[in-house]
């Protein structure tokens, strides 16, 4: 059974710093592209971040390009995303998962998702 537990969110003001972490079970972690999603309150679903099995690549959303870092560890199945200078447009609840059709550019759905972490953008 896939299993996504979604950590590191919190309070943080304009131009701060998160590092959210997203812990995998249930299914060879080092198989599957991963991706972040994000909803702020009153919003759809917007696709953040995403990365290949193996790490080598990465695509970022255009408004997060340059502040935002996805990366993972197969070994500790492990996904992260390094969020710097942090704007209240960045507020919401973030997501981790599996994209359907291993889809990590421009990813369109979850296969599988967490349950979230919230993240708050404020001074």
């Amino acid at each position: 059974q896939v299993h996504l537990v979604e950590s590191g969110g919190g309070l943080a003001p304009p131009g701060g710093s998160l590092r959210l972490s997203c812990v995998a079970s249930g299914f060879i972690f080092s198989n599957y592209p991963m991706t972040w999603a994000r909803q702020a309150p009153g919003k759809g679903l917007e696709w953040v971040s995403g990365i290949p099995s193996d790490g080598d690549e990465t695509w970022n959303v255009d408004s997060v390009e340059g502040r935002f870092t996805i990366s993972r560890d197969n070994a500790k199945n492990t996904l992260y995303l390094q969020m710097n200078s942090l704007k209240s447009e960045d507020t919401g609840m973030y997501y981790c998962g599996i994209p359907a059709g291993g889809r990590w550019e421009y990813p369109r759905e979850f296969d599988y998702r967490g349950q979230g972490t919230q993240v708050t953008v404020s001074s």
